[in-house]
């Protein structure tokens, strides 16, 4: 009796050969073509927002300085009075304050990588800044509603870095608690400057200009020290 013959393997093709090949595995850390490189916690717009407020903020003045009547001395008045009812073109400064404010309401949100205080801060001095311009200086004298949003504004950006500082790494020298301490020192010894001048001080105006530039300068630096630091997980 004749037996069936047996299959061939090498004619007839297994039951592996079948199965679809998998996905390609690439070795840990090493990016497929259609693996995204994950997002840095720190946006790039955020950068953007940070340094339009310090570029917004001194324009502002400088350009109002321009078409004030040559009675007003840069040195001696506040650049309230840009932003008040006796200044000359006063929707310049007004508008200034008006976009420095929102700038700063978009840094605090793009801050992802410093501590909910220290972003609550910068919602308080870009509301600060809102407030001012939305409540001018009559032509003479002030407002306590004015005079209000004014303090509240120049107190927390002055406090403002000392919240910033981070304790865990990585950490760059600039945002460390040793960092932040000296930042915090010179902006209170700015304050106290300004301070010192409303009561009847000559360089009242030098003493405000100075404080705002620099101070709304930080949130930029401190955006850019953050953009070049690397997290763990993206390493």
């Amino acid at each position: 009796m004749t037996q069936p013959a047996r299959p061939d393997p090498a004619r007839n093709p297994s039951r592996n050969d079948h199965v679809r090949p998998g996905p390609a595995r690439f070795p840990v850390g090493v990016p497929g073509p259609l693996q995204r490189h994950p997002r840095h916690p720190v946006p790039r717009w955020t950068a953007v927002s940070a340094i339009l407020s310090p570029v917004l903020a001194t324009g502002g003045w400088l350009i109002a300085d321009t078409v004030q009547p040559a009675s007003y001395s840069p040195i001696r008045k506040t650049v309230s009075v840009l932003a008040g009812h006796a200044g000359t073109d006063r929707w310049i400064m007004t508008g200034a304050l008006f976009l420095v404010g929102g700038c700063q309401l978009l840094t605090a949100a793009g801050l992802t990588g410093v501590r909910a205080p220290a972003r609550i801060l910068l919602v308080v001095a870009g509301l600060s800044s809102i407030g001012i311009a939305a409540n001018p200086e009559p032509a003479g004298g002030s407002t306590p509603q004015h005079l209000a949003w004014t303090a509240l504004g120049a107190v927390a950006i002055t406090v403002w870095p000392a919240f910033v500082a981070r304790s865990a790494p990585p950490r760059p020298l600039i945002l460390s608690s040793y960092g932040c301490a000296v930042v915090t020192a010179v902006f209170l010894v700015l304050l106290g400057w300004l301070v010192i001048e409303t009561q009847g001080g000559s360089d009242l105006g030098l003493a405000e200009r100075l404080f705002l530039t620099t101070e709304t300068c930080w949130p930029f630096i401190v955006t850019i020290a953050l953009r070049q630091t690397r997290p763990a997980y993206l390493s």
